[in-house]
């Protein structure tokens, strides 16, 4: 366990978020080998993958409602210095976890045609999509599992152990990728099949990396099966703190799948143009999303403390540093969108939206690197419905727009991404405004106490008597 409470905050962060960041900056590089792969199969094999991709956001949303509640409450009892209670968070989350990963296996063998049909151009799509996804679904299973443990360690201030999982889950991903897709070595090629069934081995192992670990090696939090009894109480308080981070998720599967919905008509090089330059951008916004977590656990183990001023500090902090990598990368994706996309696509169409999306939706960077801050530290503070309607926010103002100007004559693509940049700077703007909201009542009671502690008088004490 690393005490957060103390030293320097830009020392804490900058610790903390390379290892986040190349946690997830593996876990994308896998999904874009995916596509690498892919892409040799055709339009349609990338575009159905894209989309079935897509799935991953409402998945994402479930595991988000367990990783934000287990990083909140097991922040706020380190500060409090109660690893009871911190133990107690840990294995109610587990179980949780394992019931959220049946469910989702269920619900995407049963429902996973249904919403490529709903999404995808056309038939080819459709096939490849759902292939995919079916394949690919026990991966997004186990990853409850692995999001359990690693928020577990993350709220601790303990991050490269997940690092190197993801990092090694993510090498074997890669090696299996050709083998499996394209039949490499072997001559069987199962095509998207492969994909998705190379991420199911690969997070399997992961896994069981993160398990040995803690098995092993961790002595903060551990598995307690004596704990593992459901606990309404304990799931009600993780559900209350993670329920709205999850609903931020899947306002991202809704705006997503509005984008999908409006570029059906343009075809499915348009919608593999734009998976390809979803996950592109995606990746060059892992470093900031990297320092934003990692302010998170800090804001969490502080609020627990009752320690606001570094709780504020931490903000400041971490948001000008955002914003500075941020702006930074909006640069490289003005100039050089080619770099950032080249060997995905051998289609010009397919590369050329890719392309068009990638310029213009960069200008959405900063703004999304502040929006990224305030979620983190609404979850440090442990209230994250602030979060929820800021995103719901963004999906009105985006969504019906979007719809509507897809029936007007003349509309073109590059009319959903100037809309996005509206809407998600109309989202940073809300952001901010609830942060500081939410400083002014959560904080208030903590600067109380400091102006009463400085405020008491010193005891006095009485001269001693000296004897006549």
């Amino acid at each position: 366990m690393k005490d957060l409470t103390r030293g320097s905050i830009v020392s804490h962060i900058l610790n903390m978020a390379p290892p986040i960041m190349v946690g997830m900056i593996t876990i994308m590089i896998c999904q874009l080998v995916d596509l690498y792969f892919v892409s040799s199969l055709g339009e349609a094999a990338v575009a159905g993958v894209a989309a079935a991709g897509n799935a991953g956001f409402l998945v994402n949303a479930l595991m988000q409602v367990l990783g934000v509640g287990t990083v909140a409450l097991i922040a706020h009892a380190v500060g409090r210095k109660d690893r009871a209670d911190a133990n107690l968070v840990f294995n109610q989350s587990v179980v949780l976890s394992v019931l959220f990963g049946l469910a989702t296996l269920i619900a995407g063998l049963a429902l996973s045609r249904l919403y490529l049909r709903s999404i995808a151009a056309d038939e080819a799509t459709i096939e490849a999509g759902t292939t995919y996804l079916l394949w690919f679904m026990p991966a997004l299973s186990l990853q409850f599992a692995t999001q359990v443990m690693a928020s577990a360690l993350r709220a601790t201030g303990i991050v490269r152990p997940t690092m190197l999982a993801q990092a090694l889950a993510v090498v074997i991903n890669i090696a299996l990728a050709p083998v499996l897709i394209l039949g490499w070595g072997t001559g069987h090629a199962f095509g998207v099949a492969g994909a998705g069934l190379a991420s199911s081995i690969a997070v399997f192992i992961g896994v069981l990396m993160l398990l040995a670990y803690f098995r092993r090696l961790e002595r903060y939090v551990a598995f307690q099966p004596a704990q593992w009894r459901p606990q309404l109480r304990q799931w009600k308080r993780i559900l209350n703190v993670g329920l709205p981070a999850g609903g931020e998720f899947a306002m991202i599967f809704i705006f997503m799948a509005v984008v999908y919905y409006v570029l059906r008509d343009f075809g499915p090089a348009a919608q593999a143009g734009f998976g390809i330059g979803t996950r592109v951008l995606g990746l060059i916004q892992m470093p900031g999303l990297a320092i934003a977590l990692a302010a998170g656990p800090i804001a969490g183990q502080n609020f627990g403390a009752g320690n606001g001023a570094r709780v504020r500090e931490t903000f400041v902090k971490a948001a000008l540093i955002v914003t500075a990598v941020m702006t930074a990368f909006l640069i490289l994706a003005q100039f050089k969108p080619g770099l950032l996309l080249a060997g995905f696509s051998n289609d010009r169409e397919t590369m050329t939206v890719a392309s068009l999306f990638l310029r213009i939706i960069s200008f959405n960077m900063v703004a999304q690197g502040l929006i990224f801050t305030c979620s983190s530290m609404f979850q440090g503070l442990g209230n994250t419905k602030p979060v929820l309607w800021s995103s719901a926010m963004r999906v009105l103002t985006y969504a019906l727009p979007a719809i509507w100007l897809s029936t007007r004559p003349g509309f073109r693509m590059e009319h959903v991404w100037y809309l996005s940049i509206a809407a998600t700077t109309l989202q940073a703007a809300l952001s901010l405004w609830l942060l500081r909201r939410e400083f002014s009542r959560r904080l208030a009671s903590f600067r109380q106490e400091e102006a009463s502690e400085q405020a008491e008088p010193e005891p006095v004490t009485p001269p001693a008597r000296v004897p006549a």
